[in-house]
């Protein structure tokens, strides 16, 4: 069975390469390959203005982009969060000394829940970091509400969110920082990469310097910063792909009002509704399987749609806090974690991206039926 016959959960856009050729020649060219070079500007200009945000800084990928946000605003001691994401939402906190505290999920859009989080805050409590997860908003105004009370900051693990608008205004826009990833699994890639959103020019600023090793200048070294720099020949990629972005996400929610038009009636199958006011970017597809109700496991289902080369996805499971890294926390203790055990023990994620055929989507729904 070749590469080609196979379905994935994603699969990333590649423009024409012949549309590519002329930036790589340019790059050739002027042998300015990283270090701000004229792309690596262009590109963070078109992405601030397309993204509607005031400022924006490119890293070299989401998670080094979320270890900086947490070094920018000298975040310490515990930070509450959600055990329902990639676990690099949790590793960019272990690597700077921080303890995650992990706090129960919504059960409609498996976002942190803001009524569980008052109950986690100690005294050595810092920050929120919520997840946008599937690109969902999380609930901006009772988490600012919170955070305000107690003198937390927010940052925003928004990984799965580009594009996204609530009610006309980028989701971006909400908590001190946002990071965004553009790795190759992402609705919007240069096959890796990330950036960091902040507010204001001093913060990026700072950013700025922690990304590239703490350097103000040729001589002087501000702070213990990291090589988080996106290099030219991504930032090339990335201004092509902009290119083609709003139709690619035009072609992610055809597919997903196929998914909903197939899968809707059939019992014991969950789907996420798209929410008003919402502008999505539909990068997965998830449904949420009860084994009572629908006759047959997550897992089953799984290895049912393996069968047939379709290669689905358990996103996210195990959980963070079920990882051994993680487990020994107080706040993984399952009793806490009921609405995200059970998302996870019941989510698949189906192929979802732009090339994806109707004769494809139609080979997976007939394993579902």
């Amino acid at each position: 069975m070749g590469d080609a016959e196979r379905l994935y959960v994603t699969r990333p856009f590649m423009p024409p390469i012949a549309e590519f050729i002329p930036y790589l020649e340019d790059i050739w060219q002027r042998k300015w390959l990283t270090n701000k070079g004229p792309y690596h500007e262009e590109f963070e200009n078109a992405l601030r203005d397309y993204l509607d945000v005031p400022y924006i800084s490119l890293f070299s990928n989401g998670t080094i982009a979320l270890i900086t946000a947490l070094q920018a605003l000298r975040v310490t001691g515990e930070v509450i969060t959600t055990p329902f994401s990639f676990v690099a939402s949790s590793h960019a906190l272990y690597w700077n000394g921080i303890k995650p505290v992990f706090c129960d999920i919504e059960p409609e859009t498996f976002t942190l829940d803001p009524e569980k989080i008052e109950a986690a805050i100690t005294p050595k409590t810092t920050a929120l970091l919520p997840v946008h997860v599937y690109g969902y908003p999380s609930k901006f105004d009772e988490i600012k509400e919170i955070a305000d009370s107690y003198g937390l900051k927010v940052i925003y693990d928004a990984a799965h969110a580009f594009g996204v608008t609530k009610n006309g205004t980028s989701i971006l826009n909400f908590g001190d920082l946002s990071i965004l990833s553009f790795h190759a699994t992402k609705v919007f890639t240069t096959f890796e990469g990330g950036a960091l959103v902040c507010h204001d020019s001093a913060m990026k600023k700072r950013i700025d310097f922690l990304k590239n090793f703490g350097f103000a200048n040729e001589v002087t070294v501000v702070g213990p910063g990291i090589n988080g720099k996106l290099n030219e020949i991504q930032s090339a990629f990335g201004l092509l792909q902009l290119k083609y972005i709003d139709h690619l996400i035009r072609k992610r929610r055809r597919i997903s009002y196929i998914y909903r038009e197939r899968l809707s009636r059939v019992r014991g199958i969950r789907l996420m509704e798209d929410i008003k006011g919402v502008r999505h970017n539909y990068s997965y597809f998830p449904i949420i399987i009860d084994e009572k109700e629908y006759g047959r496991s997550r897992d089953k289902t799984y290895e049912a749609l393996k069968e047939k080369n379709i290669y689905s996805r358990r996103y996210f499971y195990p959980l963070i806090s079920e990882f051994p890294t993680y487990r020994g926390l107080p706040s993984a203790n399952r009793e806490n974690l009921l609405n995200a055990i059970r998302v996870s023990s019941g989510v698949l994620c189906l192929p979802i991206y732009p090339t994806l055929e109707n004769s494809d989507i139609e080979k997976v729904v007939q394993v579902l039926l």
